[in-house]
């Protein structure tokens, strides 16, 4: 198992990308804190996953929470092998139409998260033998979106964010990259109907390979920067994206 001992936290893992990259860490021996502001998903998510998951409240955008459970992590376990950064949100508006509440609680939840998420974890990931996080961006974080205005910002700047963490823990055998997906196979995407199912069927068309990924897939990706398989790969960006950037 490539994960075998690690301890891992995972923000906005309660559904979605966040609970495939749980599940999978927990398949390859890791135990993993299951990160959500939604505890009644949390609990849910971490019952599914069994033994080897924990749930823990937090906020992301709340400094004093991310202290609380890596408070918590320290106490339980003694050492964090493993962050992934992968709590966000997406606002899609047009610029007029876009208020600074939609802007910034986007930046908060998007950006601000990720730092405060390094800040507050750094400490107890330098008691690890192999460390490694891994922030959540975005193709859009390469390029402009009509709409994106918060959602394309804070993903661009988890880029430098990722950067200059890497740079700053090189040399404490902490890596830090980024990860890049395309168009995901979610819930939404499945029970699509209508409009909106017409819609997905035309992106997809758009994608070199005609196809989007499925969750998986972006979790084995996960996977393999947060396992020793990757021990030379620090502040840089891996992207999943089906070719669109190309």
């Amino acid at each position: 198992m490539r994960l075998k001992g690690k301890i891992a936290l995972v923000t906005g893992a309660s559904m979605g990308m966040g609970k495939e990259h749980a599940a999978l860490f927990i398949k390859e021996g890791a135990i993993v804190y299951i990160a959500d502001i939604d505890d009644s998903s949390g609990k849910e998510a971490t019952a599914d996953l069994g033994e080897n998951a924990h749930f823990v409240h937090l906020d992301v955008t709340k400094e004093e929470q991310w202290q609380a459970v890596i408070e918590q992590i320290s106490k339980e376990q003694g050492v964090l092998d493993i962050l992934v950064n992968n709590a966000g949100i997406s606002v899609f508006k047009s610029l007029e139409n876009t208020s600074q509440d939609d802007f910034m609680r986007t930046i908060e939840i998007n950006q601000l998260s990720v730092f405060l998420g390094m800040k507050t974890s750094i400490g107890l990931m330098k008691k690890s033998q192999s460390a490694s996080i891994i922030n959540i961006s975005s193709i859009e974080g390469f390029e402009g979106s009509i709409g994106g205005y918060g959602y394309v910002s804070s993903k661009f700047a988890v880029r430098g964010l990722t950067k200059c963490a890497a740079l700053e823990f090189a040399d404490r055998n902490i890596r830090v990259n980024s990860v890049h997906p395309g168009g995901v196979i979610t819930p939404m995407v499945t029970q699509a109907t209508g409009e909106q199912k017409a819609a997905i069927e035309q992106f997809q068309q758009t994608i070199p390979m005609k196809r989007m990924a499925n969750p998986q897939e972006i979790s084995k990706l996960v996977l393999f920067l947060a396992s020793d398989d990757s021990s030379y790969s620090t502040g840089s960006e891996f992207i999943a994206d089906g070719g669109i950037l190309a």
